[in-house]
């Protein structure tokens, strides 16, 4: 993947969300599509090899934290279990947002409305090498949580490459962050690096750095996942 693509891809997503974090607090025309999100967002960061300046890259991988889903509107998830066979809609996910964008409604494995895979099909096409990280929690305590987790079972591919750069947060652009990484200027240390940073000793890190980077290139597509912390 070209690596200014990216960007362009990463920079999209961040539009989509900054129109619908503002479309949600100010009236939109009625005839327009309306910018919504199946739950809000509240951060929005890209990490690993689109970071360090590589070009092309693999994968982009961009990191989105949510909010819950708080709008209240449930009574209407009888029409959605109806219509689509998916459970939740109006609790999990925006009830508006399933009525406007029914062809990116996804359910898990038990027939619920699954946000991570909801925001996975709306922000991102099926066949496009991009990871979507989808979590509750900021990219810095998730980076501390799934290292810990990951340790105490000996999954090194569950670790989250600690070295990202936040591009949105709260309602706000970082446009000069995203200026920064267009032009090469942010230095991260390798991965077996970053990791001995956080706290691994360098065999463990190196090992760690392997497995993640294999698991990575074994992904095509479009791929998701989904973390509460």
């Amino acid at each position: 993947m070209d690596r200014d693509a990216a960007l362009d891809r990463a920079a999209e997503i961040v539009d989509l969300v900054d129109r619908a974090s503002t479309a949600s607090q100010t009236p939109s025309d009625p005839d327009d599509s309306p910018p919504l999100l199946p739950v809000p967002v509240r951060e929005v960061w890209v990490y690993g090899d689109v970071a360090l300046g590589l070009d092309p890259i693999d994968r982009l991988d961009v990191y989105v934290t949510k909010d819950l889903h708080m709008r209240g509107d449930a009574d209407r998830e009888g029409e959605f279990r109806e219509r689509y066979g998916v459970e939740g809609v109006g609790k999990t996910v925006d009830a508006d947002w399933a009525a406007a964008y029914p062809e990116h409604l996804r359910a898990n494995d038990n027939g619920h409305a699954a946000p991570e895979r909801c925001l996975a099909a709306h922000l991102v096409n099926d066949d496009e090498p991009i990871h979507l990280e989808v979590c509750n929690a900021s990219f810095s305590d998730n980076v501390t949580q799934r290292l810990r987790g990951a340790m105490a079972r000996d999954a090194y591919e569950e670790i989250l490459d600690p070295r990202g750069v936040c591009l949105y947060a709260d309602g706000q652009r970082d446009d000069e962050a995203m200026a920064k990484l267009r032009g090469g200027e942010l230095a991260f240390p390798t991965l077996s690096g970053a990791l001995e940073m956080l706290g691994l000793d360098e065999e463990t890190a190196a090992e760690a750095a392997d497995v993640m980077r294999e698991r990575r290139a074994e992904a095509t597509g479009r791929t998701v996942r989904g973390d509460v912390v």
